[in-house]
């Protein structure tokens, strides 16, 4: 949401900058898309839990189908696309998710189950169900 960050009592910490309302539109169709996921009350959090892999899954073909036309575009080679732009693409977020649950915790255990976690999303999820949906 976009507004002013509130204390305990309600009151005013600071206003949001014009660059965190810039940033509220451009990102306001992934929050809308995002917000189709049920609470993690609903059933248990199975319902948000496949749903979330199954929008994860998504947004990982069309990051791949992204990439592979802007290299077609700039006639880079697929194989290099793929380690770069979509490897990139997918492990940067990862690593600045991982660095701030490692400043936030007392040791690392969140860090490290943070990175072990998408590292198996992006696999098994990254490859196998654009694999499965082809087949």
């Amino acid at each position: 949401m976009l507004g002013p960050s509130l204390d305990e009592d309600d009151m005013i910490i600071a206003s949001p900058s014009l660059s965190d309302a810039i940033m509220h539109f451009l990102l306001i169709t992934w929050k809308i898309f995002f917000s189709l996921i049920p609470p993690v009350k609903t059933g248990g959090g199975f319902p948000a839990f496949f749903i979330a892999l199954g929008l994860v899954g998504a947004i990982t073909a069309i990051v791949g189908d992204v990439a592979e036309l802007l290299g077609c575009v700039l006639s880079i080679p697929p194989a290099i696309t793929a380690i770069t732009l979509v490897a990139l693409g997918t492990s940067v977020p990862d690593t600045f998710a991982s660095v701030t649950a490692a400043q936030g915790s007392e040791y690392a255990d969140s860090a490290v189950g943070n990175v072990t976690g998408s590292n198996s999303v992006n696999i098994f999820l990254g490859l196998g169900l654009p694999w499965v949906i082809c087949a």
